[in-house]
């Protein structure tokens, strides 16, 4: 079986903003602040609509075999074909099961946009039971399949004013939840050219997710205690193998 827990980061489409309300030669924090304006003025919240979105980075949790491995996908040059095209490709080449927290309400929709915008084929992902009659009763599309486990969703029992935040969650499990960073502090950072950083904290935040996602699977009875600690030691030791800085701060809150 595979496992995948993923995560996207996203800042305004300035493209789209420019085409759509004839903004050419307009700076692109200018657009942004622009295209939030309208957003505010129709609905009385500055968050764009989910096809104005543009991904910056995805990360990735796999657990596989006797493996786990987090990452983000492509490098920091990458652009948002690639990072789409290699995200549908995993899936493609493991059909993989899905973890998001919040992946059915905004990860996934951005992700069918954008891949709608770059010709991003994903025969694998959109299969409903025409080629492959297992899909048929168990497909990513739908939101009460096992194929994608959207937590937040699923653990608010599908209610909207029952969600709540990946962060709130995780600290109350004890995991480290945000360090320092969030989704609202993304488009200054990505101004500031700190794709790296962006990349970091979306590897955190798929981290939060799939040790979630362990602590829901022992509620489900599908790991016990053992199985539990055995998991939680393979994603110790392979963020102490990585030793990389964010890693080592993730790994040093959670000891906390």
């Amino acid at each position: 079986m595979h496992c995948f827990s993923f995560d996207i980061e996203t800042v305004p489409d300035v493209e789209f903003g420019r085409r759509m309300w004839n903004l050419d030669g307009v700076a692109d924090e200018d657009v942004a602040t622009a295209m939030t304006f309208k957003q505010l003025q129709k609905s009385g919240r500055e968050f764009l609509p989910l096809h104005q979105h543009r991904i910056v980075a995805i990360s990735v949790a796999l657990r596989t075999g006797d493996s786990f491995r987090v990452w983000s996908l492509g490098d920091e040059d990458s652009d948002e074909a690639e990072l789409v095209r290699r995200f549908f490709d995993g899936i493609d080449r493991y059909t993989p099961d899905l973890v998001s927290w919040n992946g059915g309400g905004f990860d996934l929709p951005v992700l069918h946009y954008r891949a709608l915008r770059h010709g991003v084929q994903a025969p694998r992902y959109w299969e409903n039971g025409a080629s492959d009659r297992d899909f048929k009763w168990n497909n990513y599309l739908s939101r009460f399949h096992s194929r994608h486990t959207d937590l937040m969703d699923v653990l608010a029992a599908y209610q909207p004013r029952a969600s709540a935040s990946l962060d709130q969650i995780a600290v109350m499990l004890g995991f480290p939840g945000k360090l320092g960073m969030s989704g609202a502090k993304v488009w200054d950072k990505f101004l500031e050219g700190g794709i790296r950083e962006i990349r970091d904290y979306c590897e955190t935040d798929v981290l939060n997710t799939w040790l979630v996602y362990l602590r829901y699977e022992l509620m489900r009875g599908n790991l016990d205690e053992r199985g539990l600690a055995r998991e939680f030691e393979l994603v110790r030791s392979t963020l102490m193998s990585l030793d990389q800085p964010h890693l080592n701060e993730f790994l040093k809150a959670w000891a906390a």
